[in-house]
């Protein structure tokens, strides 16, 4: 790897984590309307003809693509990993980890969630995030991702009753991903807190 890898903070357990994490705006949902073929009702969503195929979302293997390219496939999969890394702790529910994230961080951050679950928890915040590339492995299999994240809140709420339990101030820290090319395509693998920037 060509990249210089950033020392691990003191004092960087879940609650930290919870506060560092970055998340992009909620994904919104969109809506279609429409008739359907000769006024029938038709349930399975189809006009009349055979459905399509779900759409797939493998990326292309990395040594196939210019590296901008690659750079900027990477960037939203990892805004993505901190979107669902942002859903996991407000929802106590780990599973869409699986989708943005492979060991051991996936593995981490569930054991982190589900103690956070058995608590009675739930995390909820906000954070603004900058990253960039950072470095490479030779294959290309890897990418680093080093971000300076802005937290603007952190926020503990009882997950019974939806009162605040208490908060953590706002600051900024990096924070160095690895990003893994697995199974056609890119999932967050390591993650490292570092100083304030």
């Amino acid at each position: 790897m060509s990249a210089r890898l950033i020392g691990l903070c003191p004092g960087s357990g879940p609650a930290r984590r919870a506060r560092l994490a970055v998340a992009l705006t909620a994904i919104t949902a969109t809506a279609s309307c429409g008739s359907s073929s000769g006024g029938a009702f038709q349930p399975s969503g189809t006009f009349g003809g055979p459905s399509a195929p779900p759409a797939t979302t493998a990326a292309p293997p990395p040594s196939a693509l210019p590296t901008a390219q690659v750079d900027q496939t990477v960037l939203q999969r990892y805004r993505e990993y901190q979107r669902v890394y942002k859903q996991v702790y407000e929802t106590n529910d780990p599973a869409p980890l699986a989708a943005v994230a492979t060991d051991p961080l996936l593995t981490n951050v569930t054991q982190d969630v589900e103690k956070t679950r058995s608590k009675g928890e739930i995390w909820r915040f906000t954070n603004v995030l900058n990253p960039k590339i950072q470095g490479r492995s030779t294959d290309g299999t890897q990418v680093i991702v080093l971000d300076c994240v802005r937290t603007l809140g952190a926020y503990r709420y009882s997950a019974r009753t939806g009162e605040r339990l208490g908060s953590l101030p706002g600051g900024t820290a990096l924070y160095q991903v690895f990003m893994r090319y697995d199974a056609g395509t890119w999932k967050a693998s390591k993650a490292t807190l570092g100083k304030k920037c």
